[in-house]
């Protein structure tokens, strides 16, 4: 519940308090500006955008704060709590702005931005004004006006959500399959490169094996002649070999028989070269008996490099990078293979949140429906008492063809009416007369306060286009849901404001060059006296006296 507001430096105010009480509070004035004064600085504390022009001339800021009673209210201390602001019973949402247009919002002491103002603001104030008009002329409108009427908010919410998951989904599934038919091309591709790959062995250091194979058989001829003259000379040779040299070096050294310890120590280091001379000659041996020409296998090694070069220049690499180039072929088929799956699996969870989808706005359509009749009800019956007997309005819901998901649910809502009996039902936009549409759009928004979750219901000049008995059954009305709560109206009609249960004065005073708005809280003889201003206009009669207090008699009775 609204408790007060207070301004500093707005547009005709220096510095201005209001508190506010439970029940219907009428505000009326002279000037529409000056009324409008306390509903437009209620709507800038609530995150509405900064207007430069409103700040007080010749001031450099202006401030506004309204104060509010949260004791009862679960969705604004939750949202308090969710967003880590203090959360206490009363809550002060405070708006500052300067004339370079730099604009702060605060709540309960801690900075904020304009959107958390809004947000917060929307759980504690209700404002229907006579614009609204134009929205009621809007199908998203009367889907909103249900499903508060219903209490249908957080279902369509969900029913959202779930529609947002779907078409998400259902746009990476319609992505995937376009590019189905290049990704089967490319996936043939990479398996044709693998099977080509995997037919070579490619085993660290077979490569290097194969080279070295490859360079001794090219060259056999000249290695097997070469072989044989160094088995020559180590021991074949009658001339000279080194194996005889080494034995006749040391059958001298052994028939020394005082021999030196230089002499000793050579003795010691032909004995073993003749040993690693013998085993030379037996390794050049064994590699001559082994190793022979064989064209036929260089031919295979030949045509396996062949092959291998062959693919390394075909992926652009070195021959030793072809191992690696498999396994980013295989990684990539991996993959490939992966998003078939992941196709598969994107199908089943489309067609699961198809089904979530259609269960809950299922649902949601069901609650629509019921609701819609005791709307339309709620809403009749204060459009006879707005004297509009045989007017019929109704909520009607269209269904959409069948598997066509809107974010919304499965039905298109908009109120029709017929404003005299035996005439079709028509769109609010059809409607010819403004006063019609003017009694139409109050009984829909008296019907929509009355279900609202929100404690501060504020009407602005919604009783335009309307008098006489009229204006009276409106006041009635709004005394009614002030009864529930609070609520607070701008109004110029008289009926309506004598039915109030408080009433305020918005004044400007000029002196000299200044002008400044100022508002009181009037008493009984002040109210009758400003409802005889409203019934008379400027000169105050004691005939219109006498009307006004009969019309706040018969109000208060």
């Amino acid at each position: 519940m609204l408790l007060s507001i207070t301004i500093n430096n707005y547009t005709l105010v220096d510095t201005l308090e209001i508190e506010f009480s439970r029940g219907t509070t009428a505000i009326t004035g002279e000037t529409g500006a000056g009324k409008s004064l306390i509903l437009d600085a209620l709507s800038m504390a609530l995150g509405d955008r900064a207007d430069t022009g409103t700040i007080r001339q010749g001031k450099d800021r202006a401030q506004i704060s309204a104060s509010f009673d949260v004791s009862t209210l679960s969705d604004a201390k939750q949202w308090l709590d969710a967003n880590d602001y203090t959360d206490d019973d009363e809550c002060i949402l405070r708006r500052s702005y300067n004339t370079e247009g730099r604009s702060r919002g605060y709540i309960n002491g801690q900075p904020c931005t304009m959107q958390q103002l809004q947000q917060l603001g929307d759980l504690l104030v209700d404002l229907h004004s006579q614009h609204e008009h134009q929205s009621l002329l809007r199908r998203n409108t009367h889907r909103n006006l249900l499903d508060e009427f219903t209490g249908c908010h957080s279902l369509a919410q969900k029913v959202e959500q779930c529609f947002q998951q779907w078409h998400v989904a259902s746009k990476q599934l319609n992505s995937l399959a376009e590019r189905s038919e290049e990704l089967l091309a490319r996936k043939e591709l990479l398996e044709f490169q693998a099977n080509e790959l995997q037919s070579l062995n490619l085993e660290p250091g077979y490569l290097k094996d194969l080279e070295a194979e490859q360079q001794n058989l090219a060259n056999a001829e000249q290695i097997i002649h070469d072989s044989q003259q160094l088995l020559a000379l180590c021991d074949q040779q009658e001339s000279f070999n080194l194996r005889a040299g080494f034995s006749q070096s040391l059958s001298i050294l052994a028939q020394l028989k005082h021999k030196p310890e230089a002499l000793q120590e050579a003795e010691q280091l032909l004995q073993a070269g003749l040993i690693q001379v013998d085993e030379a000659i037996h390794s050049i041996e064994q590699h001559i008996d082994l190793f022979e020409a064989n064209p036929v296998r260089l031919k295979q090694i030949e045509d396996e490099l062949g092959v291998i070069f062959q693919l390394a220049r075909k992926h652009r690499i070195e021959s030793h990078q072809l191992a690696d180039k498999l396994t980013e072929i295989q990684t990539e088929l991996k993959a490939l293979t992966a998003g078939d799956q992941s196709l598969e699996g994107l199908q089943q969870q489309l067609d699961q949140l198809a089904t979530e989808y259609t269960t809950l706005a299922k649902d949601l359509s069901k609650a629509r429906t019921e609701g819609a009749v005791r709307m339309s009800a709620q809403i009749n019956q204060q459009l006879q008492q707005l004297s509009m007997e045989g007017a019929e309005l109704l909520v009607q819901l269209t269904p959409l063809e069948e598997n066509n998901f809107k974010s919304y649910g499965l039905e298109e809502i908009e109120l029709v009416i017929a404003t005299n009996p035996g005439q079709p039902h028509k769109p609010l936009a059809k409607i010819a007369s403004g006063g019609e549409l003017s009694r139409v759009s109050l009984a829909i928004q008296v019907v929509a306060a009355a279900n609202s979750s929100i404690p501060t219901l504020v009407f602005d000049e919604v009783d335009v286009g309307i008098g006489g008995s009229t204006a009276d059954t409106v006041g009635k009305l709004l005394k009614q849901l002030g009864e529930q709560g609070q609520v607070i109206s701008v109004t110029h009609q008289p009926q309506v404001a004598a039915h109030a249960h408080q009433h305020y004065l918005v004044s400007k005073i000029t002196a000299d060059t200044r002008a400044e708005s100022s508002i009181i809280a009037m008493n009984k003889s002040q109210r009758i006296e400003e409802l005889a201003r409203m019934l008379g206009g400027a000169k105050v009669t004691d005939q219109t006296l006498s009307h006004a207090n009969e019309l706040f008699d018969l109000a208060s009775a």
